[in-house]
């Protein structure tokens, strides 16, 4: 009888605690206020929770203008940009995601669906000129494509209102734009798609932006250049296969340490 004892205590405390609504919700909140405090303590100690890879750098003004018109229009409901470690998605779409290579977004552009295909390394997988049809007429290059027509962005030329402005909204978020950056970011947005402009040095701040005319009509910046510009750098700033290296083999450091 006294070895059934403790189980029988166990079972009375666990049925009192479920019949005292009072008692369960302050048991509950205990619990889920423990797990929080375990989970969200850390993240004041450490800087970021994203290690950081070599290439990957903050947008450019007309690429930033660009993934602005690109949620804009809603294309984060079709395409996402996550390729997901699987080897149906690497073989489809190339090498998977890295978590840095999101770190500049907000909001990320991951996605939730793919009614087209992911565009995580769609940068220089197609000329200028497809990009620009397949746009103005998604059809005409892609004939089973559902993709409403995007005309219309040939024609309306680039206004962004402040460059200034939004990019020292975003380096207040932590996006690592300097004085220089947000001083220049009216010339830098107009210089990228002017093959002609004076790009100062556009590229020397922005490693591998792409200086030229992307919508074909070199006498004026519209709202296609920036798309444009915007989805020829996806997936091209990170030499992928060396930061995936990389990351495994501070993992497995990491792991041999502990075990020591």
């Amino acid at each position: 009888m006294s070895k059934n004892a403790p189980h029988s205590d166990v079972f009375e405390g666990h049925k009192r605690l479920e019949k005292n609504v009072t008692l369960l919700a302050a048991a509950t909140l205990l619990v889920v206020a423990i797990g929080g405090i375990v989970e969200i303590a850390p993240l004041f100690w450490i800087d970021n929770t994203i290690e950081k890879v070599e290439g990957m750098r903050p947008y450019t003004p007309l690429e930033q203008a660009g993934r602005d018109i690109y949620v804009r229009e809603g294309c984060y409901t079709c395409h996402s940009q996550m390729i997901r470690p699987f080897r149906d998605e690497v073989e489809r779409y190339g090498h998977y995601s890295l978590a840095a290579e999101s770190m500049y977004d907000h909001p990320f552009q991951w996605g939730s669906k793919r009614t087209g295909p992911d565009l995580a390394r769609v940068g220089g997988k197609y000329s200028d000129d497809w990009h620009v049809q397949h746009l103005k007429a998604p059809r005409s290059v892609v004939p089973e494509s559902i993709m409403p027509n995007y005309s219309f962005l040939a024609e309306a030329e680039l206004h962004v209102a402040d460059p200034a402005a939004n990019l020292t909204a975003l380096r207040r978020v932590g996006v690592p734009y300097s004085d220089t950056d947000i001083a220049q970011a009216s010339t830098d947005l107009m210089a990228q798609a002017d093959p002609d402009a004076d790009a100062g040095d556009l590229a020397t701040r922005y490693p591998k932006a792409q200086v030229r005319d992307f919508d074909g009509d070199p006498k004026r910046v519209t709202e296609m250049d920036a798309l444009v510009a915007y989805l020829q750098m996806l997936g091209t700033l990170v030499d992928v296969n060396s930061a995936a290296a990389q990351e495994v083999l501070t993992k497995s450091s990491q792991g041999g340490e502990q075990g020591q």
